[in-house]
């Protein structure tokens, strides 16, 4: 089945692409979900005004994130954690708790933009890459400190 993807998709294509899916894939994933349309003569005349609407729409959310990425200079979030004698934590610092952090200083950013490949169960600081838009990437400085004993 051929559709015209109306949305960027992970691992598929993205938005205006005319890509092979399975039937089953198309139809009961990317149709109900409106990602994509089927890729017919009427449908094809339509994916180029799309085409031109999403070059403008890339570039203002590119623009976009780029001043997000400027602000993000120098800013950092700190924990504070119980943690063993190793360092340790007892828990960890997840990409939800980052976005939190952040939310709490008035930026607004997903969690799943935080690109933490595994939460964070040491003490130290880290550096931590959030992809705002597909060509920019900034990083943000997390500090985990141990919590002060009773």
């Amino acid at each position: 089945m051929e559709v015209i993807l109306k949305e960027d998709v992970p691992k598929l294509g993205s938005r205006g692409d005319v890509v092979k899916v399975a039937e089953g894939f198309g139809r009961n994933y990317l149709l109900p979900r409106k990602l994509a349309i089927a890729a017919n003569a009427g449908n094809k005349a339509v994916i180029e005004q799309m085409k031109a609407a999403g070059v403008r729409r890339s570039a203002k959310e590119k623009s976009q994130a780029e001043e997000l990425a400027k602000q993000f200079d120098g800013l950092s979030v700190s924990f504070t954690r119980k943690s063993g004698e190793s360092d340790q934590l007892f828990g960890s610092v997840t990409s939800g708790d980052i976005a939190d952090a952040l939310a709490k200083k008035s930026f607004d950013v997903d969690r799943r933009k935080i690109q933490l490949h595994e939460p964070l169960k040491t003490l130290g600081e880290f550096m931590v890459p959030i992809k705002l838009h597909k060509d920019v990437t900034t990083h943000l400085r997390v500090i985990i400190e141990k919590e002060a004993a009773e």
